[in-house]
């Protein structure tokens, strides 16, 4: 019974993370811009309440009460998402998002990206590799799918393999190659790791795990 709820509680929370995480980055981005707009316009406020004679004094603040807000808030957004009104919801303010011209385009990347870390079919993939594309002297990230068969096997005369060569930062879309096993150069590094090197665009680079 425990470990059935103590399941549910991690799925709500997943689900909630999708959910916010994509508005938060949003709104990160947008604040940014939002806050240096602030800094320049604020002490001229500041002054003009000042002059004004209208007090101005810190506000007290309750140590934690954010931690906790934004553990409530992504919770109730996981609740919110698990049964159909809420989807209906989120569905909604999607489709609210996408239309406002800036945030669409913020909003869609951040969201593709974050999708893709969280429902990526890992199983697709059987090696991460690299190979020379596209062209000689320069490698490319890839995942092998399968062998290739068919048609394609018998018009090379080759021994093939199937690659996907994943673009950057959205690993959902990219190029399929059928390549010679020979040309390739296999990597020690697990699928997960691969998938967050695209995204990254080369930041987060696994450590060489070969012996």
């Amino acid at each position: 019974m425990f470990k059935k709820l103590k399941h549910r509680i991690r799925n709500i929370f997943i689900a909630g993370l999708l959910i916010i995480l994509p508005v938060g980055i949003t709104y990160l981005v947008l604040s940014l811009l939002f806050n240096n707009v602030d800094k320049l316009l604020s002490p001229i406020l500041t002054k003009l309440l000042i002059f004004i004679d209208v007090p101005i004094r810190p506000g007290y603040r309750i140590p934690g009460l954010g931690f906790i807000s934004t553990i409530l808030i992504v919770f109730f957004a996981g609740l919110l998402t698990t049964n159909i009104f809420g989807r209906k919801l989120v569905k909604l303010g999607e489709l609210i998002l996408e239309k406002i011209p800036v945030v669409r385009s913020i909003y869609t990347a951040v969201k593709q990206v974050i999708d893709t870390i969280a429902h990526t079919n890992k199983k697709a993939f059987r090696q991460v590799v690299i190979l020379e594309y596209p062209r000689k002297g320069l490698y490319s990230v890839g995942f092998i799918t399968c062998d290739s068969k068919g048609e394609i096997q018998d018009a090379t005369g080759d021994d093939m393999i199937n690659i996907f060569v994943p673009t950057t930062p959205n690993p959902t879309s990219g190029y399929l190659i059928f390549a010679s096993k020979k040309d390739i150069i296999p990597l020690s590094m697990t699928v997960e790791d691969g998938i967050k090197l695209v995204i990254s665009g080369g930041i987060v680079t696994p450590n060489n795990e070969r012996k």
